[in-house]
């Protein structure tokens, strides 16, 4: 697969927004781990390969072990996820797949017993983000591999 372009070149001040809205995302205050699982499972939705190999390197550097990055795509039949993190993966799929019945009120019900109201506006932020970085990432074809993790630099620094 061949990229397309370079988007951020093409427009970097709307690439520029985006980067304002995860960078706000980043420091909201939710764990990171949690918020690499969200990110891989919309990306996993969508089926942008490149945003996957991004965010499972990233949740790997974070300490997530492979074998839930594996079952992630199953997390409802695997016992290896918190309350708090299924709850997060449900209203990933329901807000990544919204043309498919909207976000359901059972769903909402869960998710709103695990995280207070901030916190599920700033999940639902990082939901509305990665699925706008997939896009991006996908009409754009932007290829899987080349990624370093970020926190294994920021590792690998300290």
């Amino acid at each position: 697969m061949q990229p397309r372009f370079n988007s951020y070149q093409a427009a970097p001040k709307g690439y520029q927004a985006m980067l304002g809205l995860q960078t706000y995302v980043d420091s909201c205050g939710l764990d990171h781990s949690l918020l690499e699982l969200v990110k891989t499972r919309a990306s996993q939705i969508n089926g942008c390969a490149y945003c996957i190999d991004m965010h499972t390197k990233d949740a790997r550097a974070l300490g997530e072990s492979e074998q839930r990055l594996y079952l992630l795509s199953a997390w409802r039949e695997s016992p290896g996820f918190t309350e708090r993190e299924r709850a997060a993966l449900e209203w990933t799929e329901a807000v990544t797949m919204v043309t498919e019945g909207h976000v359901p009120d059972d769903v909402y019900e869960r998710v709103k017993q695990q995280f207070a109201e901030e916190e599920l506006v700033n999940l639902t932020l990082a939901i509305v983000a990665i699925n706008g970085w997939n896009r991006l990432s996908i009409a754009f074809r932007a290829v899987p591999g080349a990624y370093q993790s970020k926190f294994a630099q920021e590792k690998a620094q300290a």
